[in-house]
């Protein structure tokens, strides 16, 4: 288990949003549609939530994450041959955006990197989101893929990246939340800073201590029976 500084700084480890990632990929992609066949994951990490989530389900499709952490994409590896998982998961060291695969993709999943930071150099760098912490999952919701499942929190202005889906064609299908307690990485001075700069101007909300980490299925209009995206914002913004 990861649990000194200098590991968590090479592999990111935060259990109970690993644990919530993957119930959202079970409850709102895998036990939700039956004719999926091709899956396609940003920011595998270690690769548990997914390796979690194909244990539990009956999905019968295959997954490829992209995992640019070479000593997280290692442990993938391991824990997929563990598991007997090879012919359902893998797991590429290599650039999600620079591989073709997400344009022939059924979903998109992502934990995406949403820490808000001026730059990039925090404890984990690949964990950067950006200035307002949702620039990545802007960019996974530009490729146009019909349906997007992507982990949003509450102060990584999850009202910009709603809109922002809502103006790329997309409704929001269904969702879950959980409230998670901030952790290593969020409770960095850096990102603290942001995260209290993007509260004072409207774009992160949260209480002193919790904030809310949302499980989110966006589909494209056309797909869509319902668009939940004004109860969503509702409860994101409560704090």
């Amino acid at each position: 288990m990861l649990t000194l500084s200098h590991a968590l700084k090479q592999v990111f480890h935060c259990p109970e949003e690993s644990d919530f990632y993957a119930h959202c990929l079970e409850s709102l992609v895998l036990n939700a549609s039956d004719n999926f066949r091709l899956i396609v994951e940003l920011g595998s990490g270690e690769g548990s939530p997914v390796i979690k989530s194909l244990l539990r389900t009956d999905f019968d499709g295959t997954i490829q994450g992209f995992e640019l952490n070479k000593v997280a994409w290692k442990i993938a590896q391991s824990q997929i041959k563990e598991y007997e998982l090879s012919e359902r998961y893998t797991v590429n060291n290599c650039s999600f955006f620079d591989s073709p695969l997400y344009e022939s993709a059924d979903c998109v999943i992502s934990n995406p990197p949403y820490l808000p930071a001026v730059d990039d150099k925090i404890y984990q760098p690949l964990l950067h989101g950006g200035n307002d912490g949702c620039a990545i999952a802007k960019k996974l919701l530009s490729l146009g893929c019909d349906e997007v499942l992507l982990m949003v929190s509450s102060y990584s202005n999850p009202v910009g990246l709603i809109d922002y889906a809502l103006n790329r064609g997309y409704s929001v299908a269904n969702f879950e939340i959980t409230p998670l307690n901030f952790g290593y990485y969020s409770s960095e001075p850096k990102v603290k800073s942001a995260i209290a700069t993007l509260r004072k101007q409207g774009m992160a909300f949260y209480s002193e201590n919790i904030y809310l980490l949302g499980g989110v299925l966006f589909k494209k209009h056309h797909k869509a029976q319902r668009d939940l995206s004004r109860e969503l914002i509702k409860l994101m913004t409560a704090f």
